[in-house]
């Protein structure tokens, strides 16, 4: 289904990744590194988004609850209605360890930290 700018609300998972994401200051704080979904339901448990690092070291993973990425077509890139410092306090860890035991600890964390609804419910 068309937006009104006559872009389509759909994406490809494989275009999502590599997307910049920005903070509410309009700074760019990383990109998504991968989405992880819930092959049981039909969701989108939420994007894993590096950050923190310089030239790949010390780059920092983060669950962020999908519903929390807004896709701005002038920056090219999703915004989250969070600052600096809520994203840099926010649950971090590996790739490995934030999809381990399918997610679900790392969907808690984040959904709880980040203060969003649960869709599961």
């Amino acid at each position: 289904m068309p937006t009104a700018s006559g872009h389509t609300t759909a994406i490809r998972a494989t275009r999502a990744v590599g997307t910049d994401v920005y903070n509410l200051d309009g700074k760019k704080i990383g990109k998504v590194e991968d989405i992880i979904l819930d092959k049981t339901d039909s969701s989108i448990m939420f994007a894993v988004v590096g950050f923190g690092g310089f030239l790949g070291m010390g780059e920092k993973y983060h669950a962020l609850p999908w519903a929390t990425l807004d896709y701005n077509q002038e920056q090219e890139g999703y915004v989250v209605p969070f600052t600096r410092d809520e994203l840099e306090a926010g649950p971090a860890d590996t790739i490995t360890e934030l999809t381990k035991d399918d997610g679900m600890h790392a969907r808690q964390e984040a959904y709880s930290y980040y203060k969003v609804d649960p869709y599961w419910h």
